[in-house]
């Protein structure tokens, strides 16, 4: 199954994919979470080939649901380049990372590999992500975003709260959230982004669950493994 807000880019995987018939099938397609969370549960895709922002809002939150059927496995397939955010793609149970300048045999590997019950990731990155689950010392040193942290008001703490559990939202139904106009919202935003030297609300996201600004922590899904003896309905 293919995730992407730019229909272009869905059209050119969609291409490809098909021209890999009868080993790889496009099984469905989405444009924004809410389509590809429905899609996932019903179509049961082997491969979710996944872009991180969707229209501004970002899928990391939504990874534990798609892959809830323990049967679909995500690759991600994006132009985001901070690696902080990509190494929460894999946390929230990405099984590979492809940047979107990849080649289509690149990508078509990747699909492979991932649907083979295999990763595709930088060992580089596969290292840090391991490294933060094996390095408890990690998690009680001193985090050196605190001052940034210190200069958020209540009702920016509230905001980002609402935006971590609402994370699929768009601003407007945030904003309904919270009693606030959009306008009043966008405001509130961008002063966060400039206290936390953040640029949109992905980077917000994944800077408020690494340093714990949600209210309460999320208990961590798994997936269930299954046979890989089918043809992956991939992408």
């Amino acid at each position: 199954m293919l995730v992407d807000d730019h229909q272009t880019m869905l059209w050119g995987l969609g291409k490809l994919i098909e021209g890999e018939s009868p080993r790889m099938e496009v099984v469905g397609m989405a444009s924004n979470c809410d389509e590809a969370r429905k899609k996932a549960g019903t179509l049961i895709p082997d491969v979710i080939l996944l872009d991180l922002d969707l229209d501004g809002e970002s899928s990391l939150s939504h990874l534990p649901a798609l892959l809830a059927n323990g049967v679909s496995r995500a690759l991600i397939l994006t132009a985001e380049r901070q690696q902080s955010i990509l190494e929460q793609a894999i946390m929230h149970g990405a099984r590979g990372v492809l940047r979107k300048i990849a080649s289509a045999e690149q990508v078509l590997k990747a699909i492979e590999k991932v649907h083979q019950g295999e990763l595709w990731i930088e060992q580089e990155m596969l290292g840090r992500v391991l490294g933060q689950f094996m390095n408890p010392a990690k998690l009680g040193a001193p985090d050196p975003e605190k001052s940034k942290i210190a200069q958020l008001t209540p009702k920016e703490r509230k905001i980002i709260d609402t935006i971590i559990h609402e994370s699929g939202a768009s601003n407007k139904v945030i904003a309904q959230r919270l009693f606030i106009s959009e306008h009043t919202l966008r405001n509130h935003l961008t002063s966060i982004y400039q206290k936390l030297d953040l640029s949109n609300r992905l980077e917000l996201y994944v800077y408020a669950v690494k340093h714990a600004l949600d209210s309460a922590r999320q208990e961590p899904r798994t997936c269930a493994k299954r046979p890989d003896s089918r043809v992956p309905s991939a992408a």
